[in-house]
C-alpha cells in the first residue's frame, strides 16, 4: 500500500535532556504485535510507519510472551532498514510471563535486568536497544543495585539510554539521587500513561522533573483504549480491543464497562465532539494532537492493526496548530480535570 497524499511531514522532538531525537509519534507492540495481530499485518504496519517518517518503535519482554520483540525484529529484517535509522526500545521488570519459574525472572534485580536484555535483545535479533525501560518499579530490590545495573547495560553497549515506566515522582527522583551520588547515568525518559481522561501525573505530579532532570516522557495510551475516539460511545463493539484483548489492562477496563466512572469518561467523551466537528478533525485527532501538544510529550506511543490507522495517526501533527489557548480552554471545559502542580521535595 502506497502512502497517502497530503500527509503532514513527520516531526522529531529531542527525548527529554538527552541528544537522541525520536518521531513524535511511535508504533508499540502491546496488545497488538506478536498476539492480537498476524504477521503479516504487523510488517504492513511497521512499513507504513517507517514510511511517513515513525523512527521510534516500542516493545517490552512481556508483550505477548516475547513474541512482539521476535515479529518487530523479524520486520526490520524483513525491510532491510539500516539500524542506525531507527530508535528500538523494550522494557524489563515481567520477564517473558510463560514457562519461566517467577524466582529471579521478573523485577529489577541485577541478575533480572542483565539476562532479560540479553534476552530480549535475542528475540530481537539486535545487538543493542536505543532505549530500556525499568518496566515498574521494584520495591523488594534496592534503587542502588537498579541503578548500577542498567548502566551496566548501556557501559556493556546494550542499550543507549535507560529510563522507567510507571514509576512515581518520587521514586525516580530516587534513582537520580543514586546515580548523581554514584556518577551515574539516571533515568533519561519516563512512558507514563497519558490522554484526556489520565492527565495528574503528567501534569502535575511529574512537573518539576522536567527542569530538575530533564525528563522526557514517551507516552502510552494517548486514545484510552480508543475511548477517546468516540467508537465506544454506543458500546463495545465486538471486533474492538477491548472486545478481543485478553490483557490484564484491557481487562481491568472491561470491568468499569457501565460503572460510575466509565459513564462519566463516555459522557465527556460525547461532549468532546463539538469541538472536533468545530476545527473539521476527528475525535481521535483532537485526542491525539491534544497529546501532542504538551511540549514535555517526547513521542506519543500508538497502536494500530491497519495500515490504514497509521496514516490516520499522522494527521493528528497537522491539528496540533489548531488547538489555540481559546481551543485548549474549551477542551478543560469539558475535561474538568486539569491537575495543580504538586509541591513536593523529593
Amino acid at each position: 500500500m502506497s502512502v497517502p497524499d497530503g500527509l503532514p511531514k513527520m516531526e522529531y522532538r529531542l527525548l527529554g535532556r538527552s541528544g537522541l531525537k525520536v518521531s513524535a509519534i511511535s508504533l508499540g507492540g502491546w496488545l497488538t504485535y506478536g498476539g492480537h495481530v498476524e504477521n503479516e499485518n504487523t510488517f504492513a504496519c511497521m512499513k507504513a510507519a517507517y514510511d511517513v517518517g515513525v523512527n521510534f518503535f516500542d516493545c517490552a519482554e512481556q508483550y505477548s510472551g516475547g513474541e512482539s520483540e521476535k515479529v518487530m525484529g523479524d520486520a526490520i529484517k524483513k525491510f532491510g532498514w539500516k539500524r542506525n535509522d531507527l530508535v528500538i526500545s523494550t522494557k524489563i521488570y515481567w520477564g517473558t510471563a510463560f514457562g519461566d519459574n517467577p524466582v529471579n525472572n521478573v523485577g529489577l534485580s541485577r541478575k533480572h535486568i542483565i539476562e532479560g536484555v540479553n534476552s530480549s535483545l535475542e528475540r530481537l535479533g539486535l545487538e543493542y536497544v536505543d532505549l530500556i525501560y525499568a518496566h515498574r518499579a521494584d520495591r523488594e530490590t534496592p534503587m542502588e543495585e537498579t541503578v548500577r545495573a542498567f548502566n551496566h547495560i548501556i557501559n556493556t553497549g546494550k542499550a543507549l539510554y535507560w529510563g522507567t515506566s510507571e514509576w512515581t515522582a518520587e521514586e525516580i527522583a530516587s534513582a537520580w539521587r543514586y546515580a548523581d551520588k554514584l556518577g551515574l547515568i539516571g533515568p533519561v525518559m519516563e512512558q507514563p500513561q497519558y490522554n484526556m481522561l489520565a492527565r495528574q501525573k503528567v501534569e502535575g505530579e511529574f512537573e518539576r522533573l522536567y527542569e530538575e532532570f530533564g525528563l522526557g516522557l514517551t507516552i502510552f495510551s494517548p486514545l484510552k483504549i480508543g475511548i477517546l475516539t468516540g467508537k465506544y460511545n454506543d458500546g463495545i463493539p465486538k471486533d474492538s480491543r477491548l472486545g478481543t484483548s485478553n490483557d490484564n489492562f484491557v481487562k481491568g477496563m472491561n470491568e468499569r464497562i457501565g460503572d460510575e466512572s466509565w459513564k462519566k469518561d463516555i459522557e465527556t467523551v460525547a461532549r468532546l465532539k463539538p469541538i472536533a466537528e468545530k476545527l473539521e478533525i476527528s475525535q481521535a485527532t483532537l485526542a491525539m494532537a491534544w497529546v501532542l501538544h504538551n511540549k514535555n510529550v517526547s513521542s506519543a506511543i500508538t497502536g494500530a492493526s491497519r495500515p490504514e490507522q497509521v496514516y490516520d495517526i499522522v494527521k493528528s501533527l497537522d491539528a496540533v496548530s489548531k488547538l489555540t489557548p481559546e481551543v485548549m480552554d474549551d477542551i478543560d471545559a469539558v475535561l474538568g480535570n486539569k491537575p495543580t502542580a504538586l509541591i513536593r521535595r523529593y
